[in-house]
C-alpha cells in the first residue's frame, strides 16, 4: 500500500469511528473540546505509526485506547491541580472526589456512549437550533458550513450556537449518560430530529463531491434502532425509525457507477434493498397501530416512503394517496419545506399547473430564498408542461445554490435538455 492509500485509509477509519470515540472521551472527560481535542490527538499518533506498523484490526479500540491514555494524562494533572487547591482549603474529600471520579470514568461499563453524548446534546436547557448543530457537529461530525446550508442559516450564526452550547454543557457538569424516565421523554423530540437530520445529511449531502455519506445513514439508522429497542412502543420512535429504513433502502440506486445522482423516476429499483423495505414496513405497522389516528410527524413521513417503497415501478406511484399525506403532514407540522413537498406531489397527482399555483405562495418565502430545491421544482413543473425555455433559468438558479458537485451536474444537465 503507497503512502497515499495509508493515509486515505487512515483518514477514513478516523471518520468511521469518530462519532464513538468522541462520545466516550466525552464521557470520561466532561468535557466535548476536551474529547474532540483528544480524537485529533489520536489522529495525529495513528497518520505517524500506521504507516509503519499498518492499520491494527480494531482501528476503533486502537484510536480510543491512545485518546484514553491522554486523557487520564489531562485528568491526572487536574486531579493533582484540585489537590493542590484542597491542601490549601483544608479539604482532601475533594482530592477523594475527583480521584473517584477519574476511576470510574475510566471503568465503568459505558455502555452506548453515542446514545448518552446524543440526549447531553439535546438537553432541554439549550434552544432547538443549538440542540441539533451540537449534535450533527460531534456525532454527525459535519462542518460548520454543511449544518449552515442543512440549517437555511450562515455559518457564523451555527459556529456561535456551538461554541455557546458546549459552554452551557460544561457548566451544567452533564454526565453525558442516556436520561430516564419524564427526563428522557422531554428529550426525546429533539433527539428525533437531529437523528433525522443526520441521516439526511447522508442521504443527499449538502456539500461536496459525493452525493451521499452512507456512513452518516448507517450511524443514524444505528441509533433510531437503538432508540426503538429503548422505547418500543412509541409510535413516533418507531415511525422515525420506519421512514430511515425505507429511504436508505434507495442508496445504491441513487447514484450512477460515475457517481451521478439518478433521480427517483430513473431508479433501477431492483437494486433497491428489500430487507430495508421489509423492516421499514413492519416498523411502519407497529407504529400505526399503536398511534391510531394520531400520527404524528415521522409516521406520516415514513407512510409516504412506504408509498414509493411499494410501487414497482415509476409509474405505479400512488401519487394522490402521496399529495394527500402531505396535506396531514403539513397540518401537524407546518413549514416551508413541506409546503415545496406538498407542491411537488400535488403537480404528480394533480397536474403540474396545480403544483405550480401551491409553488407561486412559496415564492416570497424568506427560508426558501437560497434553497434550491425551490427553483428546480419549479423548473420540473414547468419543464412537463412543455414550457423548457421557461424552465431553463429555473434550472440553472438551481444549480448555481446547489452546493453538492453531483446536485449540481444534475441540474445543468437538465438545463441543457431544455434545449
Amino acid at each position: 500500500m503507497t503512502a497515499g492509500e495509508t493515509h486515505r485509509a487512515i483518514a477514513a477509519a478516523f471518520r468511521i469511528e469518530r462519532a464513538r470515540l468522541v462520545a466516550g472521551l466525552a464521557r470520561l472527560m466532561r468535557d466535548i473540546d476536551r474529547a474532540e481535542e483528544l480524537a485529533q490527538d489520536a489522529l495525529l499518533v495513528a497518520l505517524a505509526e500506521w504507516p509503519r506498523t499498518g492499520i491494527p484490526a480494531n482501528p476503533g479500540a486502537w484510536l480510543m485506547a491512545v485518546a484514553k491514555r491522554r486523557g487520564f494524562d489531562l485528568l491526572r494533572h487536574d486531579r493533582m491541580r484540585a489537590r493542590k487547591h484542597a491542601e490549601i482549603a483544608q479539604a482532601p474529600q475533594a482530592v477523594r472526589d475527583v480521584e473517584g471520579e477519574v476511576i470510574a470514568a475510566m471503568e465503568d461499563d459505558l455502555g452506548d456512549e453515542l446514545l448518552g453524548l446524543l440526549f447531553t446534546a439535546c438537553h432541554p436547557m439549550l434552544a432547538r437550533e443549538a440542540r441539533a448543530a451540537l449534535t450533527l457537529r460531534v456525532v454527525g461530525g459535519l462542518t460548520t458550513d454543511e449544518i449552515a446550508r442543512a440549517f437555511l442559516s450562515s455559518e457564523a450564526t451555527i459556529a456561535q450556537r456551538i461554541v455557546r452550547a458546549k459552554k452551557a454543557i460544561a457548566r451544567a457538569a452533564l454526565t453525558f449518560e442516556t436520561p430516564r424516565g419524564s427526563e428522557r421523554a422531554a428529550r426525546l423530540p429533539a433527539v428525533l430530529e437531529v437523528v433525522y437530520l443526520i441521516f439526511n445529511e447522508g442521504y443527499a449531502a449538502t456539500a461536496g463531491d459525493d452525493l451521499i455519506r452512507a456512513d452518516l445513514c448507517r450511524e443514524a439508522q444505528r441509533l433510531g434502532r437503538v432508540l426503538a429497542g429503548l422505547m418500543p412502543r412509541d409510535p413516533e420512535v418507531l415511525g422515525l425509525l420506519a421512514l430511515m429504513e425505507i429511504q436508505a433502502s434507495r442508496l445504491a440506486a441513487r447514484t450512477a457507477p460515475d457517481g451521478a445522482l439518478v433521480p427517483l423516476d430513473r431508479q433501477d429499483r431492483a437494486r433497491w434493498d428489500r430487507l430495508l423495505i421489509r423492516r421499514g414496513l413492519d416498523a411502519l405497522a407497529r407504529a400505526e397501530a399503536l398511534a391510531g389516528a394520531s400520527a404524528g410527524p415521522y409516521l406520516l413521513q415514513a407512510a409516504l416512503a412506504a408509498c414509493h417503497a411499494r410501487a414497482r415501478r415509476a409509474a405505479d406511484t400512488d401519487w394522490p394517496r402521496i399529495a394527500a399525506l402531505y396535506d396531514r403532514l403539513r397540518a401537524v407540522t407546518p413549514s416551508p419545506v413541506v409546503d415545496l413537498n406538498r407542491a411537488i406531489a400535488w403537480g404528480m397527482a394533480f397536474g403540474p399547473d396545480a403544483g405550480l399555483r401551491l409553488l407561486d405562495d412559496l415564492a416570497d418565502a424568506p427560508a426558501l430564498r437560497h434553497y434550491a430545491p425551490l427553483p428546480a421544482a419549479r423548473a420540473d413543473l414547468l419543464f412537463r408542461t412543455g414550457r423548457c425555455g421557461e424552465a431553463r433559468p429555473h434550472f440553472q438558479a438551481a444549480a448555481a445554490l446547489a452546493r453538492n458537485r453531483q446536485e449540481r451536474a444534475y441540474l445543468l444537465a437538465r438545463a441543457l435538455a431544455c434545449g
